[in-house]
């Protein structure tokens, strides 16, 4: 698909395409019932919908509605996934803003990597705050799931000598700058030396136990 902003669109009505799947993948979805559920005019439905169709995302009937085709339906089901994740996530941090609103605008930033990270994290989840299912993990990712899980850990838990690599932060930004400021950033090889003092190429850091908690290092396979 394409990029930016117009990628986000399209993201956004394979999503509501995908949750009328969930209520009857059998059932045409017509133009006006997506326009009303995306709060935007029929016109506008129309013509993102040809365009989907276009690109293979939609079977399109006029008069009679739309179905997701396969393509389609992937696509849509990663969306719902990453939205769901991402409210699980939110659900994690010490945050009081609109969950639903702000899970919308992560999804979209939510790539496969983060996909696979974030899964790993947070308990490999199979449905989110409100009781709904979060669909399963794409088939072509399901294999880094397992590898991931079996090697993620909190950079707390690694015992003396072990060795891993930071694989993501759950972190301010404010911390992340300043563990970065001293050497402890995405993609750094580190050790632990004992009492939460870990070697960074050959040079100490201090970190308090909640900081190391939320450090997820990837352990050698």
């Amino acid at each position: 698909m394409s990029t930016g902003h117009f990628q986000e669109f399209e993201d956004e009505y394979l999503e509501t395409m995908y949750e009328f799947y969930e209520r009857d993948p059998e059932e045409r979805v017509r133009t006006g019932s997506l326009a009303n559920s995306l709060k935007i005019s029929p016109a506008s439905a129309t013509e993102m919908v040809q365009r989907l169709a276009s690109k293979g995302f939609l079977d399109y009937v006029p008069y009679k509605g739309s179905l997701l085709t396969p393509k389609g339906l992937e696509h849509g089901k990663m969306m719902k996934r990453r939205h769901r994740l991402a409210e699980v996530l939110l659900e994690h941090l010490p945050f009081e803003g609109n969950h639903h609103e702000t899970a919308c605008r992560l999804e979209h930033a939510i790539d496969d990597d983060l996909d696979v990270a974030l899964s790993v994290y947070l308990g490999n989840p199979i449905l989110d705050p409100s009781g709904r299912d979060i669909p399963k993990i794409r088939s072509d990712l399901s294999s880094r799931l397992s590898l991931s899980s079996a090697n993620l850990f909190p950079l707390s838990e690694l015992k003396e000598g072990q060795n891993g690599k930071v694989s993501f932060m759950t972190l301010s930004l404010e911390d992340i700058e300043t563990l970065s400021k001293i050497g402890l950033e995405i993609g750094t090889d580190i050790s632990y030396d004992g009492q939460f003092k870990f070697v960074n190429s050959e040079k100490v850091i201090q970190l308090s136990e909640s900081l190391a908690k939320n450090i997820i290092v990837i352990l050698p396979s």
